[in-house]
């Protein structure tokens, strides 16, 4: 029987939602994590829209996947569809990745669809610092998702010096009092 995993990159790693049987570290080529989504539901509004990470063009990204039974399958891919597609600006994909061990396994993730108006692209760390300060969703404020993602990241031993500059300037209580430009 196929294997079922999914690959998570962001705050999947740190509060999945969904069972599963197994958690790897595992590597996805050809995409990194970037800071490039404009949150208008989670982690702000569309009057304030945060920023959350996607799986952008380019590089790679260390992350999670979560190996999930297959009785399970279906009710995961529902809860992952209402959970990364509520604004359509992921696209849902089947991509190998490699765990840990070395293996390659084929997994679910979502990755940054380029053309929707909440992509971000590439922000400076003052840029995306000013975007996250005071945003605030549905799933609660921006800051403690990137805080909260960057310090999963570290307990994993895993780096991302973009993602660890703004949330270590965000600790601090820094903020950047600039206007943001929404889309």
């Amino acid at each position: 029987m196929d294997e079922f995993w999914v690959f998570g990159y962001g705050s999947l790693m740190w509060r999945p939602g969904f069972d599963h049987e197994e958690t790897r570290q595992a590597r996805l080529f050809g995409y990194h994590r970037a800071l490039c989504v404009r949150s208008f539901v989670h982690r702000g509004t569309p009057d304030r829209p945060g920023l959350v990470l996607g799986l952008d063009r380019g590089g790679s990204c260390h992350g999670v996947a979560f190996r999930v039974r297959q009785d399970l399958r279906d009710a995961v891919i529902g809860y992952l569809r209402q959970r990364e597609l509520a604004t359509h600006v992921y696209l849902e994909t089947t991509r190998k990745v490699r765990l840990d061990s070395g293996e390659d396994v084929r997994a679910v993730t979502y990755v940054v669809d380029r053309s929707h108006q909440q992509y971000a692209g590439a922000l400076s760390v003052d840029d995306a610092l000013a975007r996250v300060s005071g945003a605030v969703g549905q799933s609660g404020p921006n800051e403690e998702y990137v805080i909260n993602t960057a310090a999963h990241l570290r307990t994993l031993g895993l780096r991302d010096e973009h993602l660890e500059s703004i949330a270590a300037r965000l600790r601090l209580g820094e903020r950047i009092d600039r206007p943001v430009s929404s889309p």
